[in-house]
């Protein structure tokens, strides 16, 4: 259940790569939550907010070549470290092969802010979605795996937090 806001450049990519990489993308988050990402409910609350800035400044100078920005966002719980740096380096891949040689291959173009939500922050429909009434929708509606889920999920997170200095 990502929601995407990507960053690209008018002109950087062909219009085909890039509705390949927003796919890809898409993929790469819903796999990084730990769902299928070829699971149409899935892929159903995935969203992909394509921004086009007209320009890009790097040091107070237009850049020469395309820089992206994207901002996956998901609710708490779902991106420990290792999957927090797995999105990292699968999107930036991702990125810097939908240029398919067009622009040096630099991953440092490239940034990515994986983002969670706070519990209880997570709106859609009018309402507040626990990470557990997501994870409903994500598991067939087994409400108990779900609450299950997002406990564990939720208590490993804020484990996490606490432990990093």
């Amino acid at each position: 259940m990502p929601m995407l806001d990507v960053h690209i450049p008018e002109g950087a990519l062909r219009p085909e790569a890039e509705a390949a990489l927003l796919d890809r993308i898409t993929g790469i988050l819903i796999r990084h939550e730990g769902f299928d990402p070829a699971d149409p409910v899935a892929r159903s609350v995935s969203w992909v907010f394509l921004h086009r800035p007209a320009a890009v400044y790097v040091g107070g100078e237009r850049a020469d070549v395309p820089r992206y920005r994207v901002v996956p966002s998901v609710p708490e719980g779902q991106f420990d470290a290792r999957k927090r740096a797995g999105v990292i380096a699968d999107v930036t891949e991702a990125i810097l092969d939908a240029e398919e040689g067009a622009w040096p291959r630099d991953p440092g173009r490239v940034w990515v802010f994986p983002t969670e939500i706070p519990e209880g922050h997570w709106g859609s429909s009018g309402k507040v979605r626990p990470l557990a009434a997501i994870l409903a929708r994500l598991t067939g509606g087994d409400r108990d795996r779900a609450r299950a889920l997002a406990a564990e999920r939720l208590a490993a997170s804020r484990a996490e937090r606490s432990a990093t200095p």
